[in-house]
């Protein structure tokens, strides 16, 4: 019988499932940071448990630790890296980056670039995003403490099975639109709950052109669209990219390796449950205006009239986040003046990300009215390649901070933060009331978006800046 790729992945892992659809699930690898595993390293403690398989697990601090000093001035923050220390000194586990070891950073990023995230696996964390590693072939997602703390002690999870939501995606994005506007077109096309109770699967010839850190960019993003998981099947760009990581099979078992890999994509045959198909031929920088990802606009376009909104409720919502922003109907992007600018994130704060941007800005400054803009790299490894490459000195040049890899500024957990009113361009992946500090104002767009939008002082169309 055909399968979808997610079915594959779910029949691959399920040790048992009742006649109401209530499942156990294995679990492969199992990503830890130090904001939601303290309390379940607890309870296991208070139940007399161990870790069931601490080989299974790959920890680093990045959530609320600081991205310019090597001090972490909040206590609450400094009490929970310094328990991720103990807990994984105490249990093992097969890989741990503690704040400040030359390769730690945000975790998805770090273990898609080590070869931790591998396809056909299933991957946890106490953490939202974590259906990035879905660019993979991987099935991974979020879970909440309680269920980290069960994972920890069965190696499984309880669970339901989704349905197969497919998104194909056809057409070459245009000059000036990267993987992130197609990630928030996509959520802007299905709504911000339009997936929910659904696995999305990425596929068409868009997709297949894509670098694995644009794949990766896109699933980040799934869970926007209300998405329990992205997924992306497996093919020689997926390989290629695995091919001599440090946590790879080594050569020996490469090529049995390879060859598993390559079956984790759907049949042609498959059956999904809903379907749609977006043309990226005529895609154009979108940026939100709002208080949810699928409030945005072209960057030619205009934010919307509640008066022209039918329903009440949604009537209602516009109204609220207009007044949340400080914006006016018909505000264009280029009326929205910039304070601040983030680029970072598990959603672009890979090598590729920066690279691009840093063409945009060399031989630029950052605007005067600009109060802050700061770059911070995903990981180390990414901070020293960007060195390397000298493309740091092209940041610091033109007026931005260059800083230590971590969350930062994608939320309000640490020090980099937005104060109230605040505007912010960010690369992040939320733009709820209060996501970057409270009060705070966020749009999210591409990273050429983000640094243009330094160097202006406010939102510009990325296309006119394309060589």
């Amino acid at each position: 019988m055909s399968q979808t790729l997610y079915d594959k992945l779910w029949d691959s892992h399920v040790v048992d499932e009742d006649s109401d659809g209530n499942s156990i699930l294995y679990i492969d690898r199992h990503l830890i940071n130090e904001v939601t595993s303290p309390q379940a390293f607890e309870g296991l403690k208070l139940s007399q448990r161990t870790p069931w398989r601490p080989q299974s697990i790959i920890a680093t601090a990045d959530h609320n630790t600081p991205t310019d000093t090597d001090v972490i001035d909040d206590k609450l923050a400094e009490q929970q890296v310094k328990k991720l220390d103990s807990n994984i000194l105490e249990t093992g586990a097969l890989a741990y980056f503690p704040f400040r070891h030359e390769d730690q950073g945000i975790v998805h990023i770090v273990a898609p670039e080590l070869g931790i995230t591998q396809p056909g696996m299933t991957i946890v964390c106490g953490d939202s995003h974590t259906s990035t590693h879905g660019a993979f072939g991987a099935l991974a997602f979020g879970i909440g403490t309680t269920d980290v703390e069960h994972v920890l002690a069965t190696q499984t999870l309880q669970t339901r099975k989704s349905k197969n939501f497919k998104v194909n995606i056809t057409g070459r994005l245009p000059k000036g639109t990267y993987a992130k506007d197609l990630a928030l077109a996509v959520v802007g096309r299905i709504g911000a709950s339009g997936a929910v109770g659904h696995v999305l699967e990425f596929s068409g010839g868009a997709i297949s052109e894509m670098s694995m850190e644009a794949r990766m960019t896109l699933c980040n993003m799934s869970i926007e669209a209300g998405a329990r998981a992205g997924l992306i099947g497996v093919d020689e760009t997926t390989v290629r990219y695995l091919r001599g990581k440090r946590y790879t099979p080594p050569s020996v078992h490469l090529a049995d390796a390879e060859a598993y890999w390559q079956t984790f994509v759907s049949d042609p045959l498959a059956q999904f449950d809903k379907a749609v198909d977006i043309d990226v031929a005529c895609l154009k920088p979108i940026i939100t205006w709002g208080t949810s990802p699928d409030m945005q606009i072209e960057v030619d376009g205009c934010v919307p009239n509640p008066d022209d909104e039918a329903d009440p409720l949604k009537r209602q919502a516009l109204v609220r986040a207009l007044r949340y922003m400080g914006l006016t109907p018909h505000s264009r992007p280029s009326d929205m003046i910039v304070d601040k600018v983030f680029f970072g994130s598990c959603t672009n704060a890979r090598i590729e990300d920066l690279r691009v941007a840093s063409s945009m800005v060399k031989g630029n400054q950052v605007a005067k009215s600009v109060q802050q803009a700061i770059v911070v790299p995903g990981s180390g490894a990414v901070k020293r390649q960007a060195e390397e490459e000298g493309l740091h000195e092209i940041f610091l040049s033109a007026g931005f901070e260059w800083r230590a890899p971590g969350c930062s500024m994608c939320l309000g957990m640490n020090a980099d933060r937005l104060n109230p009113g605040e505007r912010c361009a960010s690369t992040s992946n939320r733009n709820f009331e209060g996501r970057q500090g409270s009060g705070g104002r966020t749009h999210l767009v591409s990273p050429v978006m983000a640094v243009l939008a330094a160097i202006h002082g406010r939102f510009v169309d990325a296309r006119e800046y394309i060589q």
